[in-house]
């Protein structure tokens, strides 16, 4: 039986594509959807200088896109250069390139779009009489009446690729998008004013806000006044970078990521180096699989970070991508760490003071200095150098440390506690509480020692922001009275939050050269099938790995070996840890695996060293336990995301009584 064979295609020549079909092409990656090209013009406005921009729609954005602005305007001997492709005024070689700062820098938007619709540019430049129009599809130019700025029309989208357009959605997600796209832009430029019109009728609009409170006004136009009001200011210097903007309280977290805005020179981005920074400063304070809202705004050299890579522009690729990573979780931790208690008494933080976008953006360091972050070091030539910064995570509230006190704070927890028969008799005598919880007098000193402990000196009675303890409720929770009106406390919750963060501060004192976790040896190295990547991230990786405390060695070309853990971690799984950090270490900072897995183990320490329910204190502890929790880092949620306070105003305690009506 003879089978029948495929037939070898006619063989066609290589050629040259016709200009309108590379267009075309090039508009498959730059114009996905009507908001695509919103997003377009609305950069080359801002690149143009408007200080006002309106997005006029018809359709959601098929019939009609329209945007205006008050910009410097195109000459007329350019309006025509201006839509062929890879014509633009922002970069003309590569060191340009390098260190682009404008939103558009390709050249292929205006092109692109002309290609696959029905485009129109009207322009007027300062000192010209009138104005002039380009039709993009015959190439004719006409006088026509306009003020100083730029007008681009684009009619009929998708109507030369019928197929392209029968894969948009209804108008109105059309128009969401397009209305999302211009929000995104919103919130970096405070000084910009934009106006969004849809057949005639004003959806949305923000005003400009200029001055250094521009950019929170623009926050709560945007996002909301919950927003604002839900989150802490961000102020983070590290090197050439500067990270400033408002991170989301823990308790304000949302069911979906609808409310990250990234931000890299003014530019919208979805990195996922700085998504996986963020999320990782949220580890240890959010509660489930909710997603922490925030909006960053980072400043750095532009020779810095690669925005060439990705037609939408929505990527970038950062020189030393650890070095952001750490900067971004350290900015929000630091955000994020000083207890909230303390905004109560309405006195401004340091990341308030700074939160300013109009300050110039970072410069690289010069030759002679190297930027230090999580170990890592580069150098940048040839560059001015970069100002000493005015904040300091130290700046945030931090309680001092004491390894001999905190030793025998732990020992006192994790005695047995006295059994509930004998409560009756412990109100009849001066409780034995453990030192954390002691009134502070001599009770503070450590057994063995002459001197007390250095403590932050206490507030005036009055200035408590948890108030002064007055009951306790069912054994569980602890009433206080403070000028807002009532507090109300989880014991449990709050002391293991207390202890959790005395276990991690022992276990990350910092040696004399610098940061290393201990390691312990393996008896008998812990070998696994690895793949080509897991073998050369641990190769590459080795004095990292050192640092982590791990010891990952290659036994052959698909075989590794863990010859040694992190000393508190030696009674884990040491191949599914050390297949972890490499994962991470290939695309992020994997310290963060083994701190996560560190930090579950001291979160059940001290979930079994607190205080547990229905065990009465007196007046005294309570108020030791405030006065603690005003001074321990992210004291307002436990190890597990829970909240372990609450205030209640005398508005909303009036409001249960009907008081006033």
């Amino acid at each position: 039986m003879n089978s029948q064979q495929t037939p070898a295609p006619a063989r066609r020549p290589i050629r040259e594509l016709p200009d309108e079909l590379i267009s075309q092409i090039a508009a498959g990656e730059v114009v996905e959807r009507p908001a695509s090209v919103v997003r377009e013009l609305v950069d080359n406005a801002m690149d143009a200088g408007a200080r006002s921009i309106t997005l006029r729609l018809m359709g959601g954005g098929t019939r009609l896109i329209s945007v205006e602005d008050d910009g410097g305007g195109i000459a007329p001997d350019e309006l025509a250069t201006a839509l062929k492709r890879h014509a633009t005024s922002k970069i003309g070689n590569l060191d340009d390139l390098e260190s682009v700062m404008t939103m558009g820098f390709r050249g292929e938007a205006l092109a692109a779009i002309n290609s696959v619709s029905e485009l129109t540019l009207l322009s007027r430049m300062d000192g010209q009489p009138t104005a002039f129009a380009l039709d993009g599809r015959t190439g004719e130019i006409r006088p026509a009446a306009r003020a100083v700025g730029t007008t681009v029309e684009v009619k009929e989208l998708f109507f030369s690729t019928p197929a392209r357009r029968k894969f948009l959605k209804s108008d109105s997600t059309e128009l969401a998008h397009c209305i999302e796209a211009v929000r995104r832009h919103a919130l970096a430029r405070p000084d910009v004013g934009f106006a969004i019109w849809h057949e005639g009728k004003l959806v949305e609009q923000w005003r400009v806000h200029p001055g250094a409170a521009g950019l929170e006004q623009r926050l709560a136009d945007v996002l909301g006044e919950d927003f604002v009001a839900q989150s802490i200011a961000v102020a983070y210097h590290a090197g050439p970078l500067k990270v400033i903007g408002r991170a989301g309280l823990p308790d304000a977290a949302r069911s979906r990521p609808d409310h990250q805005f990234a931000y890299v020179n003014g530019r919208f981005v979805r990195d996922k180096v700085v998504m996986h920074g963020a999320r990782s400063a949220y580890e240890d304070v959010l509660h489930g699989h909710k997603q922490p809202a925030y909006a960053l705004f980072m400043q750095i050299d532009p020779t810095l970070v690669d925005v060439n890579v990705h037609p939408t522009k929505i990527e970038v690729r950062f020189r030393d991508s650890r070095a952001v990573h750490q900067a971004v979780r350290h900015a929000i931790e630091n955000a994020l760490a000083a207890p909230r208690a303390h905004l109560l008494t309405d006195a401004p933080s340091a990341a308030d003071s700074a939160f300013d976008l109009k300050a110039p953006a970072p410069k690289a360091l010069p030759e002679s200095a190297n930027w230090q972050q999580g170990g890592m070091a580069f150098e940048r030539p040839g560059a001015s150098s970069f100002s000493a910064p005015s904040f300091k995570p130290a700046d945030f509230v931090r309680p001092r440390v004491d390894g001999d006190r905190a030793m025998a704070d732990l020992k006192a927890l994790w005695n047995p506690p006295e059994r509930s028969e004998d409560l009756s008799a412990q109100e009849a005598r001066p409780a034995a509480w453990p030192a954390p919880f002691a009134a502070k007098d001599d009770s503070f000193k450590v057994a063995g020692s002459s001197k007390g402990v250095d403590t932050p000196p206490p507030l005036p009675e009055g200035d408590w922001p948890l108030g002064r303890a007055i009951a306790q409720l069912h054994g569980v929770y602890i009433l206080a009275e403070n000028k807002q009106g009532l507090v109300v406390v989880d014991m449990h919750a709050a002391h293991e939050r207390i202890v959790y963060e005395r276990l991690k501060n022992q276990l990350n004192a910092t040696s004399s050269d610098g940061p290393r976790i201990a390691s312990q040896p393996l008896l008998i190295p812990a070998t696994f099938a690895a793949n080509p990547s897991e073998v050369a991230t641990a190769e590459a990786c080795a004095e990292a790995l050192e640092q982590l405390g791990l010891e990952i060695s290659p036994l052959s070309a698909k075989t590794l070996a863990v010859r040694a853990v992190p000393t508190s971690l030696a009674q884990g799984d040491a191949v599914e840890l050390a297949r972890s950090v490499l994962a991470e270490l290939a695309q992020h900072d994997a310290s963060t695996v083994v701190q996560r897995a560190q930090n579950e183990i001291l979160a059940t320490m001290a979930c079994h060293g607190a205080v547990r329910a229905n065990r009465r204190l007196t007046l005294d502890e309570m108020n030791a336990l405030l006065r603690q929790m005003e001074e321990t880092e992210r004291s307002d949620q436990c190890n597990h995301g829970r909240p372990t306070w609450r205030q209640m105003g005398m508005r909303d305690l009036d409001a249960l009584f009907l008081r006033g009506r």
